[in-house]
């Protein structure tokens, strides 16, 4: 099933690269967050959606092209699904050790942390600082820079386009499992010194407190489609991206060869020499982008 006609493609057809990979200039600065994939000889179709996790309901709703393309797929593949049982709040609540927050946060601070999450379903006593950090960088993305439209209740954009790949009836898949992601994110800044802990978690404290927006550059030009995926400078973090974009290939790489898929997943994970877009490319696939305004 293809996009319905007023779909607008930009295609550019530069025939050396058919076989050695497109030019990445030719994706600078596209204005989309959507790609289309294909490959000779195959009748299949594959499309790539960069997400941003502290956006919503309203974001998608807004991007009908994008929406066709969820609708036009079979198999719908995402970093991770919320499975009961498996999701954040219940792998913390399973751990035996807390956290004395009162080494990582000023009086104050605390004071603000501890009215903030006093209805929260997640233990926050037996999170880690680098899991604050976490929470509190998501919700000033998301309550600060970017506020949630009346009636959105989505946690991210992610889970929003999972829930309306089911409405569609399409198979979902993860690429991967919360508590994978729980452990990377914790060893990316493995053996952090507590004082570097404190500072950054008074700096996210500090934005949330006086509705900071100086630092939402990153939500403007997301949402403003203003993208540049640098496809040649190289992945700087191999934890979170080198090898995480690797082990998602060898799954990407065989349903996409046998299905119309839809891959949602954090727009990063497009970017740069590691990307997805740059390793598609090197397996043969054409990647078209696709105006989505």
């Amino acid at each position: 099933m293809k996009i319905k006609h007023r779909t607008t493609f930009l295609l550019f057809v530069l025939t050396s690269t058919l076989l050695f990979g497109q030019n990445s200039a030719v994706f600078d600065n596209n204005k989309t967050l959507l790609f289309k994939v294909t490959k000779e000889n195959s009748n299949k179709e594959t499309y790539l959606f960069g997400t941003h996790h502290a956006l919503g309901k309203s974001f998608f709703d807004s991007l009908p092209i994008a929406n066709e393309a969820l609708e036009s797929s079979e198999i719908a593949i995402f970093e991770s699904l919320n499975i009961p049982g498996q999701m954040f709040p219940d792998i913390v609540s399973k751990r035996t050790t807390t956290t004395d927050w009162e080494k990582y946060f000023n009086k104050e601070d605390y004071t603000f942390i501890k009215a903030l999450l006093q209805n929260s379903n997640t233990d926050y006593t037996k999170m880690t600082p680098t899991e604050m950090y976490t929470f509190l960088n998501r919700h000033h993305k998301q309550y600060i820079c970017k506020k949630r439209a009346e009636g959105d209740t989505s946690f991210t954009l992610d889970d929003y386009i999972v829930s309306r790949a089911k409405d569609f009836n399409l198979k979902v898949i993860g690429l991967e499992t919360t508590a994978n992601q729980i452990k990377w994110i914790n060893q990316d800044v493995e053996g952090m010194p507590r004082r570097t802990h404190k500072k950054r978690l008074s700096y996210a404290v500090n934005r949330i407190r006086t509705k900071d927006t100086s630092s939402c550059q990153e939500i403007n030009w997301f949402t403003n489609l203003n993208i540049d995926l640098q496809l040649d400078k190289p992945c700087l973090n191999s934890l979170m991206l080198t090898d995480r974009n690797a082990r998602w290939m060898e799954t990407i790489k065989s349903l996409i060869e046998t299905n119309n898929c839809f891959i949602a997943v954090g727009f990063s994970h497009y970017w740069y020499e590691c990307g997805l877009i740059n390793q598609l490319m090197n397996l043969g696939y054409k990647i078209e982008p696709v105006q989505l305004k």
